[in-house]
C-alpha cells in the first residue's frame, strides 16, 4: 500500500476529502519525525511505537580494498510494534 492508496482509503471510510486526508497523514509523517529528531519516542498505544534505536559502534569491512573500518556508534528511527497489533497480523495473514 502506498500512501496516495493510504489517503484513499481514509478518504473513501471517513468521507473526508483526499486532500484534507492527505494534509492530515502529511502532518502525521511531519511529527513523528520531529519528535524522533528532537530525540522524543512516539507511543500509540493499541497500534505501535516509533523510537530511536542506539547502533553500537563495531569494525566493518570493505571486501573490494580488503580493508577494516570502524563504523561510529549512531541512532536510527525504528518502529515497535504493539502485541495487539502483532498478533493481528499472525493470525490474519497466510505465510507465503
Amino acid at each position: 500500500m502506498t500512501k496516495a492508496d493510504l489517503v484513499a482509503k481514509i478518504s473513501e471510510k471517513s468521507g473526508m476529502e483526499k486532500g484534507d486526508v492527505q494534509d492530515v497523514v502529511e502532518k502525521f509523517m511531519e511529527e513523528v519525525k520531529t519528535s524522533l529528531e528532537g530525540g522524543d519516542n512516539v507511543y500509540l498505544r493499541g497500534f505501535g511505537s516509533f523510537i530511536i534505536k542506539t547502533r553500537a559502534e563495531k569494525t566493518g569491512r570493505n571486501i573490494s580494498k580488503n580493508t577494516t573500518i570502524k563504523i561510529p556508534a549512531h541512532n536510527i528511527p525504528a518502529f515497535k510494534p504493539a502485541k495487539v497489533f502483532v498478533e493481528g497480523v499472525k493470525t490474519n495473514v497466510d505465510v507465503k
